[in-house]
């Protein structure tokens, strides 16, 4: 998601308040939504796959491109993880410039690749080209770089509000699509061709594919690493992640704006004097997956920030060949102020485990906000 929206409404809503409007605004909300994922019949997940296949049937090559200064943790980090821990195509994190991309809202890496270094290496595009959320929409050097590729025969995959990115490129006019709820309204706005189905993580036409969330990259690589070779190799991937299962169900009534979501929003952010900086430490082999999922829900709680800590100021390099620079270097960190990516555990419980340790320490309200925003279906038994 952009930097200039979650993280601003706490500021929009002060004003609100300020405006005298808010309590007759948070009067319209609901308390609470809960809604059951309606199946996905077998012919849309077939269709899905069909859509997904390897346009050119050799071993693909996949660009997940980044703006410099801002794209989303979580698009960014857990696409290449899973990608890369499949084996089945060739990974390669790009940037619009030289140097280190921040991602957003937390942790720094070194990207493989500028767009102009890509090009150069494989003249014929890419096979797929994974977009992230980005803090910029309009970024013209992104943009055209999308077009192009979708000309040389790409199949473009807009990871959660990274939907937006592509349909400013213009590549979803007439698609059906979706995107993070709380960017539906603006991307059906700016785009109005668009058809948006709900109640699917993942929705594909024709070469472009788009889904809802950041915490859907799971399911859609792994639909990716099926399309690419097969049910049995994603169904090991699955297994290594700690995942019984995936698919494209999703109840898209369950996230939206709520009373307990504005008001723990609000409540956080006005208490500023009460934030704290955590620290991640940086280990070498660590899983990128475990590491995005901590890294970006710690940072989404609107009390806490999440900082990686190294020994020195080299990049440490994850279990999958990502380069994830230290944001402080430091040789001691208090331990109460250590958060831990779960390294026993399996990459896929990370997030629950996260949330949980947020609920331990500011309460349920705040993990369910750190739950809407990454468009996660939370477990009941969790909350």
């Amino acid at each position: 998601m952009r930097k200039r929206s979650l993280a601003a409404m706490g500021a929009a809503a002060a004003v609100v308040l300020a405006a005298g409007g808010f309590g007759l605004w948070l009067a319209t909300l609901p308390s609470d939504v809960a809604t059951a994922a309606p199946p996905v019949p077998p012919s849309e997940a077939a269709a899905t796959l069909a859509a997904l296949r390897p346009p050119h049937g050799v071993r693909p090559v996949v660009a997940i491109i980044g703006l410099n200064d801002a794209t989303e943790t979580t698009d960014y980090l857990m696409t290449a993880g899973i990608l890369r821990r499949a084996d089945v195509a060739d990974v390669v994190l790009v940037a619009t410039e030289p140097g280190p991309v921040q991602l957003y809202p937390a942790l720094k890496v070194e990207p493989d690749a500028t767009i102009a270094q890509f090009d150069a290496g494989h003249p014929h595009g890419a096979d797929y080209v994974i977009v992230p959320a980005m803090s910029r929409d309009d970024d013209p050097a992104v943009l055209a770089w999308l077009r192009r590729q979708s000309a040389k025969g790409a199949i473009v995959i807009g990871v959660c509000a990274g939907a937006k990115v592509v349909a400013a490129a213009g590549l979803l006019d007439g698609k059906r699509a979706t995107t993070h709820w709380y960017y539906l309204k603006e991307l059906l706005a700016r785009t109005p061709t668009v058809v948006y189905v709900a109640d699917r993580r993942i929705v594909s036409d024709g070469d472009v594919t788009t889904t809802t969330g950041v915490s859907a990259s799971m399911p859609m690589m792994l639909t990716l690493v099926e399309a690419i070779a097969g049910r049995e190799r994603a169904e090991a991937v699955a297994r290594d992640l700690g995942l019984e299962g995936w698919d494209a169900r999703h109840a898209s009534d369950a996230f939206r704006l709520t009373r307990p979501f504005v008001t723990t929003v609000l409540a956080n952010r006005l208490a500023f004097w009460n934030r704290e900086e955590l620290g991640i430490p940086l280990v070498a082999a660590m899983d990128e997956v475990s590491l995005a999922l901590v890294a970006d829900a710690w940072s989404r709680t609107y009390r806490s920030h999440a900082a990686s800590l190294g020994r020195t100021a080299s990049a440490v390099t994850t279990a999958n060949g990502v380069r994830v620079l230290p944001d402080r270097v430091v040789q001691d960190w208090p331990e109460e102020g250590v958060v831990s990516t779960f390294p026993d555990q399996p990459p896929a419980a990370a997030l629950d485990l996260g949330l949980g340790a947020i609920a331990a320490r500011y309460g349920a309200r705040t993990a369910d906000v750190v739950a809407m925003q990454l468009e996660y279906p939370r477990p009941a038994s969790a909350r």
